[in-house]
C-alpha cells in the first residue's frame, strides 16, 4: 500500500504527543498503584505497556486508512459487534458476578468496549446526509434508537451499567451535534424521565445500593459506600503537592479498592496532590479541545460526526470517572482513558484516536 506523502506532512503530532504524555503518566501511576498488589504472572504495568504498544500500532494503521472507506462497512462492523455481545451472553467468562469477557486462546477481551465505536460509526453513516432546515424530527429517529437500544439491552444483561450509560450519553451527544429539533429533544427527555421508575426496576440490587449510597455513603460504609469513602479519603489526603511517588498509603495498604482500574485517579491524587491532578486534567482538557477542533475542521459531514462521536465517548469517560472518584457521581464502573488498566479499553481508546488522526490528516486533501 502506497502512502500519500501529504499524509505524513500533515500528521497530527500534537494529538499524538498528548496521547503519549497521558499514557506515560498512566504507566507510572499504574506502576506505583500496583507495587504492593499480589499479582500472579506478569506485573500489571508491564501488561499495560504491551497493550499500549499494540494499541499504538493499531492507531497508526487506522490513521493511514481513508476514514470515508469505513462508511461502506459501518453497518457490517456494527453487526459484528452485536454478534460478539451475543457470544458474551452465551459463552462469556463470569468474573465478579458479571459476564463481560470472551476468551480466545490465551487472550480475553471485552466486546462491549468496541461496541461504543461501532455505534458511533453506524450513527455517522446514518446522519451523514444533512437534515431538513429545522433539523431531524422524531420521524427520522426510530432506526437510530434501534441502533442504540439493541446493544444497550445486551450490555445491561451482562450486567454493565457503566458502558450502557456511555452509549446513551454518546448517542444524545451526537443527536445534538447533527441538529435535532428542540421540540423532539424535549419530547424524548420527558419520555426518558417518565421511564426512570421503570428502569429502576431493571437494576440489580448492588446497582441500586451504589446509587443510594452516592447520596449518603454512610448508609453502607463497609459495603456499597466503601469505594466512595476510601476514594475521597485518598484524594483528600494528597493535599496540594501529594505524598510523593510510591508513597500513597491508602493505596499501598489496600484501603483503596480497584486502584488499578476505576479508581486509578484516586491513587494519582493521593501521590501527586492537587497540582498533579490539575496537570493531568489540563492534558485531558487540551486533548478534548483538540478533538473538537478536528471535528469542526473536518472536510465532510461523515468525518465531522465520526470525530465528534469519538470525542464525546472520551469526554464522558473522563467526566464520569473523575466525578465518581471525587464523590460527585455514583460509582458505575467507568474507567479513565489511557490511565486505567485494561487491554480492551486501551485498544478501543487508541482506535478512537486513530480515527481522529485519520480525519485530521485528510482535512487538507479534499
Amino acid at each position: 500500500m502506497q502512502i500519500d506523502r501529504r499524509l505524513l506532512i500533515h500528521f497530527d503530532w500534537t494529538l499524538l504527543g498528548m496521547v503519549l504524555a497521558i499514557a506515560a503518566i498512566g504507566i507510572l501511576n499504574l506502576y506505583s498503584a500496583t507495587a504492593k498488589m499480589e499479582v500472579s504472572g506478569t506485573p500489571l504495568y508491564l501488561k499495560q505497556i504491551f497493550w499500549l504498544l499494540i494499541g499504538l500500532m493499531v492507531m497508526v494503521t487506522i490513521a493511514f486508512i481513508e476514514y470515508r472507506s469505513f462508511s461502506d462497512m459501518a453497518y457490517v462492523i456494527y453487526s459484528i459487534a452485536l454478534f460478539l455481545l451475543i457470544v458474551v451472553l452465551v459463552y462469556g467468562i463470569i468474573t465478579s458476578g458479571a459476564q463481560r469477557w470472551v476468551k480466545i486462546g490465551p487472550l480475553s477481551f471485552q466486546p462491549s468496549e468496541f461496541v461504543k465505536l461501532s455505534l458511533i460509526l453506524a450513527l455517522a453513516k446514518f446522519f451523514h446526509r444533512p437534515p431538513e432546515r429545522k433539523g431531524y424530527s422524531l420521524k427520522h429517529l426510530p432506526f437510530p434508537f434501534l441502533l442504540l437500544f439493541v446493544p444497550m439491552i445486551l450490555i445491561l444483561k451482562q450486567p454493565d451499567l457503566g458502558t450502557a450509560i456511555i452509549l446513551l450519553l454518546v448517542f444524545f451527544s451526537i443527536l445534538i451535534f447533527v441538529k435535532i429539533r428542540w421540540t423532539s429533544l424535549l419530547t424524548i427527555g420527558l419520555a426518558g424521565a417518565s421511564a426512570v421508575p421503570l428502569l429502576w426496576g431493571f437494576l440489580k440490587e448492588y446497582q441500586k445500593k451504589r446509587i443510594l449510597t452516592f447520596f449518603n455513603p454512610d448508609l453502607d460504609p463497609l459495603g456499597s459506600g466503601y469505594h466512595l469513602i476510601q476514594s475521597k479519603i485518598a484524594v483528600g489526603s494528597g493535599g496540594i503537592i501529594g505524598k510523593g511517588f510510591m508513597k500513597g498509603t491508602q493505596c499501598k495498604l489496600g484501603f483503596l479498592p480497584e486502584q488499578q482500574t476505576d479508581f486509578i485517579f484516586s491513587a494519582l491524587g493521593e501521590e501527586w496532590g492537587l497540582v498533579g491532578s490539575l496537570f493531568v486534567l489540563g492534558l485531558y482538557f487540551l486533548f478534548i479541545l483538540w478533538g473538537l477542533r478536528i471535528a469542526v475542521q473536518a472536510k465532510d459531514r461523515f468525518g465531522a460526526i465520526l470525530a465528534f462521536g469519538v470525542v464525546a465517548m472520551l469526554f464522558w469517560h473522563i467526566f464520569i470517572n473523575i466525578g465518581m472518584v471525587l464523590g460527585m457521581m455514583p460509582v458505575v464502573g467507568i474507567p479513565l482513558p489511557l490511565l486505567s488498566y485494561g487491554g480492551s479499553f486501551m485498544i478501543s481508546t487508541l482506535i478512537g484516536v486513530g480515527v481522529l488522526l485519520s480525519v485530521s490528516m485528510r482535512r487538507y486533501l479534499f
